[in-house]
């Protein structure tokens, strides 16, 4: 290709075209079709009677539902409070009810509603669904965790672009302690968006800060240390382990059960899951399972931390290479003074030196 610009131009174009098609993949891989897999429900009762309804059901639904029976309705809301159905159905000649948990998993609770509707229907009584575990009235649908991690997110990621590209000049631990910074800030901002701002969370706000920071700091202290490697392809790397992946993952939208097996897998220990189920702990369930989820941020944070001690060995190891490659640069009495550069080499450094802010600038625009 003759022009050199043109060149330039096509070559930067190469990043938000993968995005496009990683998003694609990933978003509508994960959102268009949501179908259960394996989604736990019980029937309460132990008469055979019972047993053999609940066959029938799972022998119905095939793959679709993991169906089992428990003794007493009180042992179907302490499965569903702690995560373990996602409903619970309790057959009655007269009035048959169905309990759910809509904090967990509004399109969870949904799906099975949907399962148990024409089974009540089949015998001629309408079907009471009774909510264990309700979002609190400012979050209906209990996806507002989901946006909040959103948020969340791109506030940490696009930092990365700036704590990267326009502090690569600082040292690693000076960007590593910028990164710890400014994820409190951002999760304060996300603590400020889930209490005062739209009421999501009704009590233990620093405890959602808390978990905000945790998952913040992770992503910041992974970017940082990306940078030093991929450099302007850590926006793109940034973009596919934080949205493309995580948003996907998370259960913020749809739980595990109801997408493919990949995503459902990660949501076993993605960032962005351990986030929103640690939320959903906090506000709706009592802390169950919260320890768990926090351990999966802490997870991310010493990961972060080890990409960031990776980068800075490499930088100290790089350094002396680029001091021999330019002694004149050098300080102190044995340092060789720099012979006076040529117009052409001034002319050369001056476009590469042009070249690479052009990066970081469209980096820092496509990061945010």
């Amino acid at each position: 290709m003759r022009s050199p610009a043109l060149r330039h131009v096509l070559t930067h174009l190469i990043t938000p075209l993968l995005m496009c098609i990683g998003m694609g993949l990933a978003y509508m891989g994960a959102f268009v079709t949501p179908e259960p897999h394996h989604l736990p429900v019980v029937v309460v009762g132990t008469a055979p009677r019972t047993k053999v309804f609940a066959q029938t059901v799972k022998d119905t639904a095939g793959d679709k539902l993991d169906v089992r029976t428990v003794a007493t309705r009180a042992d179907a809301v302490r499965l569903l409070e702690s995560r373990d159905v996602t409903g619970a159905y309790v057959p009655s000649a007269k009035a048959p009810e169905l309990l759910v948990a809509t904090a967990a998993s509004d399109m969870g609770a949904t799906a099975v509603e949907k399962v148990f509707t024409p089974v009540a229907a089949e015998q001629g009584t309408p079907l009471k669904v009774t909510d264990v575990a309700a979002p609190v009235s400012d979050d209906p649908t209990g996806q507002g965790l989901f946006f909040l991690l959103v948020a969340v997110s791109i506030g940490s990621y696009a930092s990365v672009a700036a704590l990267g590209a326009a502090g690569a000049a600082l040292a690693m631990r000076v960007r590593a302690l910028l990164a710890l910074g400014v994820s409190a800030v951002v999760g304060g901002i996300g603590a400020l968006l889930a209490g005062p701002v739209f009421h999501l969370a009704h009590h233990d706000l620093a405890g959602v800060w808390g978990m905000a920071w945790l998952y913040s700091a992770g992503i910041l202290l992974v970017g940082v240390g990306l940078h030093t490697f991929l450099k302007r392809w850590t926006t793109l790397a940034m973009m596919v382990l934080f949205v493309m992946l995580n948003f996907t993952s998370s259960g913020g939208l749809f739980r595990p059960e109801l997408q493919n097996g990949f995503f459902g897998t990660l949501h076993a220990f993605w960032n962005g899951a351990g986030f929103v189920e640690g939320a959903r702990s906090l506000l709706y369930f009592g802390n169950d399972g919260l320890a768990r989820n926090v351990w999966t941020l802490a997870g991310w944070l010493l990961a972060g931390l080890l990409v960031t001690a990776l980068a800075a060995l490499y930088e100290r190891t790089r350094r002396p290479l680029r001091q021999t490659a330019h002694p004149g640069t050098g300080t102190g009495t044995d340092a060789t003074p720099a012979e006076p550069a040529s117009r052409e080499e001034t002319e050369a450094e001056a476009e590469a030196d042009a070249e690479e802010e052009a990066e970081e600038e469209i980096e820092e625009t496509v990061g945010v």
